[in-house]
């Protein structure tokens, strides 16, 4: 019966306008693409492929191609004309397989937005609406998302506090299993204040605003933790829409949302996401939350704490959650994650070229002078080394065969205390402690000078990269 009302409301909504949540439709000047409306229903398939608002080809119901959509949890006080995202939340859906997964995503994870520098991804959203980023806030998150972690981002669905509240009570309340007692006296309120939250252990049954609260809360077992309650909440959403059979009611519900929840999915992409929710089981949807495992604190220049991606532990994750069911060329998310690994490679080169900069400045700044000695039997190695030196910014001012060609390890002999050129020069020739000698010769006409060792091997990098490995 239920399919049976999915098929006629779908054949009924695809051939009809229908109110649409508040969306803007904007022409994306760098793809040369217009994103899909969503008062009328455009029809799936076809030659030209519809494309959303980051100019990604929208999924395809029929071919069963994976859909991801990314949940936006929005944080906006009165006073506040932007808002940064409370929540960022990567759902993916499998219809091929009938499997689904949830990636959250923290708030402090340091990444860069395409066009901007680098911030915490919950400034993303604050960021397109503030400078009229095509498509605003919401288009930014998702390129952001998809920038980061190399996986195409078809829509997007966004929540106020309100917004929460009300999906929630539209539901008569969810259930929810709390795994621990919650005593947290400092839960903010929306006018900067205290509003006190407590929640007991066990299986409880939450209103919107409760069920707010227990997906806010953070000061009593941080962050992560809190990802996993809006992990929680997320999927007792879904169980009680499903409890309830929405599905008939989803027009409805359509129209009681609007003004509550902003989002370009089209009500004919609602009834096909509801009725593949119905058919994946609770053992079929992956949950992961980028927590500890996945990311290290790292403190910023302007002394901000925030979160790095360890991507080489993010990037398996990402490839087994959005796996393409069959090869069929490279898939967007391979072109994507091309796309981001050749900026990610063209910043690079730009990071090292400021580090050869400042590498440069400081040697500069120092001034001290340097004579390179060979101790080996490897002819014109003193040579080679100077080149190679003098190439960084070492001043190196005169090479020559040492008082023997049998030294077996690179010793360095300070004469001046220059600490930052004798640390530089320590560290590139691996010369150990016990070989770094420092002079009391007052009339030496050099700061520092290398004797090379047979433990030192010239390498055979490019000299941009010497000292920046």
């Amino acid at each position: 019966m239920g399919h049976l009302f999915y098929a006629t409301v779908k054949e009924t909504v695809a051939n009809a306008e229908v109110p649409s949540l508040p969306y803007i439709d904007l022409t994306l000047p760098s793809l040369g693409v217009k994103s899909a409306t969503i008062g009328i229903i455009p029809q799936r398939g076809g030659e030209i492929p519809i494309t959303g608002i980051t100019g990604v080809p929208l999924p395809d119901y029929e071919k069963k191609e994976r859909v991801n959509i990314l949940l936006l949890g929005i944080d906006k006080r009165p006073d506040e004309k932007y808002a940064r995202t409370d929540t960022m939340i990567l759902v993916t859906i499998d219809p091929e397989n009938k499997t689904a997964g949830m990636v959250s995503i923290p708030r402090d994870l340091w990444v860069e937005a395409p066009g901007f520098r680098e911030s915490r991804i919950n400034t993303a959203h604050f960021l397109g609406d503030k400078y009229d980023y095509p498509g605003g806030g919401p288009a930014l998150a998702m390129q952001t998302v998809q920038y980061n972690f190399g996986v195409p981002v078809h829509f997007y669905v966004k929540a106020d506090f309100d917004g929460f509240r009300k999906i929630v009570d539209t539901l008569g309340g969810i259930d929810v299993d709390v795994p621990h007692t919650i005593d947290d006296p400092t839960f903010p309120s929306m006018d900067y204040a205290y509003d006190p939250f407590y929640i007991e252990a066990g299986r409880q049954q939450l209103d919107g605003n409760i069920a707010l609260k227990y997906a806010r809360t953070r000061h009593v077992d941080g962050d992560f933790a809190r990802a996993y309650r809006q992990q929680q909440v997320l999927v007792a959403i879904k169980d009680k829409a499903l409890q309830l059979n929405m599905l008939p009611k989803i027009p409805d519900l359509w129209m009681t949302m609007a003004g509550t929840v902003e989002t370009d999915l089209q009500l004919i992409d609602i009834l096909e996401l509801a009725n593949l929710a119905d058919e994946i089981g609770e053992d079929q949807v992956e949950a992961v939350i980028l927590g500890d495992e996945y990311t290290v604190d790292y403190v910023t220049e302007g002394g901000a704490q925030v979160l790095l991606p360890l991507r080489e532990k993010i990037q398996p994750v990402i490839d087994r959650m959005f796996a393409e069911v069959e090869a069929k060329g490279p898939s967007q998310a391979e072109i994507i994650a091309a796309q981001a690994a050749a900026v990610a490679k063209e910043e690079e080169a730009r990071a090292r070229e400021q580090q050869r900069a400042e590498l440069k400045s400081q040697l500069t700044a120092e001034g001290a002078k340097i004579i390179i000695q060979n101790g080996t039997e490897s002819d014109g190695l003193d040579a080679e080394t100077t080149l190679f030196l003098k190439e960084q910014g070492f001043d190196v001012v005169q090479f020559s065969p040492a008082d023997t060609r049998n030294y077996p390890h690179t010793v360095i002999v300070d004469y001046s205390g220059k600490e930052y050129t004798l640390g530089t020069l320590v560290n590139f020739f691996n010369v150990a402690p016990e070989n770094i000698r420092r002079s009391s010769n007052l009339k030496s006409e050099v700061d520092i000078r290398v004797i090379i060792g047979a433990d030192f091997e010239l390498p055979e990098m490019k000299p941009q990269s010497l000292l920046l490995q």
